[in-house]
């Protein structure tokens, strides 16, 4: 996940999309209210519509903002569909839960209707179901705004396309000229390829590395040692490979902090 897929999904990317999710939750809530009002769910429809809207749009929006905080503990982590759904039912069980008995008492105050043990059941299951249907809306609506704000992943470098089939989905961690030839010295072994060392160096645009040496490509990651004796500098790679560094690149080098 990029940086800027989790910084979403964890709410990070500043005010204005912090406010529009506000916004976002207010009207799916108010719609959602608005559909419940109109439709006389769970046996409202005998009351005026002006009663419905009084009793299910407050209620909604109450439940909206319990259902945020509860969502928040639960860290969806959008864009990473593992189990989401298991922490989208558990989130609205959590939700359902304690909200039961905000809507019974909403009930008795503007219906005047009494919740008894026996209706408890049915009552918990009804603001389950709602919970459920909001939390998944809201979910859903997250993920794809992520994906939408989400920026396009980078090609890979051209050079990963010229690896030998034994090769193929190695990591490249150094690329040494030998004559008209380049070795590769890779997480799966080496291979010589037929190209030019400063043709490649372009190519390898996109990987951590530099070239050290007139015959030398090397990557960051692939350094596991530096040393320094008689004024040169030499770098010890992964596969043991020692590398000299020519004294045209050590500067470079040296200011990026590599020896």
């Amino acid at each position: 996940m990029t940086a800027q897929r989790r910084a979403f999904s964890r709410g990070r990317l500043g005010p204005y999309t912090r406010r529009s999710g506000w916004v976002r939750g207010v009207t799916i809530s108010l719609f959602a209210a608005l559909f419940l009002a109109l439709s006389g769910a769970f046996g409202s429809g005998d009351a005026p519509l002006s009663r419905r809207l009084v009793y299910w749009v407050p209620l909604m929006l109450v439940g909206w903002i319990w259902g945020s905080f509860v969502a928040g503990l639960f860290r969806f982590g959008y864009g990473e569909r593992r189990r989401i759904w298991l922490r989208v039912v558990g989130a609205s069980l959590a939700m359902a839960l304690p909200f039961t008995l905000v809507v019974a008492a909403f009930s008795s105050l503007l219906y005047g209707a009494q919740v008894g043990l026996e209706d408890a059941p049915g009552l918990l299951l009804a603001v389950t179901s709602v919970a459920l249907v909001m939390t998944s809306l809201n979910v859903l609506t997250e993920q794809r705004l992520v994906t939408e704000a989400a920026p396009p992943a980078a090609a890979p470098p051209r050079f990963l396309e010229r690896l030998p089939l034994k090769l193929r989905g190695a990591e490249v961690w150094a690329v040494e000229a030998e004559d008209h030839y380049l070795r590769l010295h890779t997480s799966r072994g080496q291979d010589l390829i037929l190209m030019r060392l400063s043709d490649a160096v372009a190519e390898l645009e996109g990987i951590e590395g530099a070239q050290v040496h007139r015959s030398w490509w090397v990557a960051r990651a692939a350094i596991t040692d530096a040393r320094r004796s008689d004024g040169r500098a030499t770098l010890t790679l992964k596969d043991g490979s020692e590398v000299p560094v020519s004294r045209t690149y050590a500067r470079i080098l040296r200011e990026r902090s590599w020896i």
